[in-house]
């Protein structure tokens, strides 16, 4: 399992698809195995889907995302959780491996 985290700052970007980078964490056995971070590219309308589904993310972690984004990241079979709290990526990916993640509403609603 792969899990990307937009992130600015050292903790979860609330606007997806502006974030400065994305946190990508390996899981094995419900344990974060490795953890990278990586440039954002520029932002361009459908792009992140393909862009993260090229580096094997099969899961995200999102404070809000809109329905079409949604809808293409569910067209390269990756997993979108929204309304998630503004932590840093492993608090949040360790609470979802222990299913205490808890989330609120989406936050964007476009």
């Amino acid at each position: 399992m792969k899990i990307a985290i937009p992130t600015a700052q050292g903790k979860l970007a609330m606007h997806f698809g502006h974030c400065e980078t994305f946190t990508l964490i390996d899981v094995a056995d419900q344990t974060i195995t490795t953890t990278e971070e990586v440039q954002a590219p520029p932002h361009e309308p459908g792009l992140l889907p393909r862009w993260l589904g090229e580096k094997g993310v099969s899961h995200i972690i999102a404070g809000g995302m809109g329905q079409h984004a949604q809808q293409l990241f569910g067209n390269q079979n990756i997993n979108v959780i929204v309304g998630a709290p503004a932590e840093t990526a492993s608090e949040l990916v360790t609470r979802y491996l222990a299913g205490d993640l808890t989330t609120g509403i989406n936050l964007c609603d476009h």
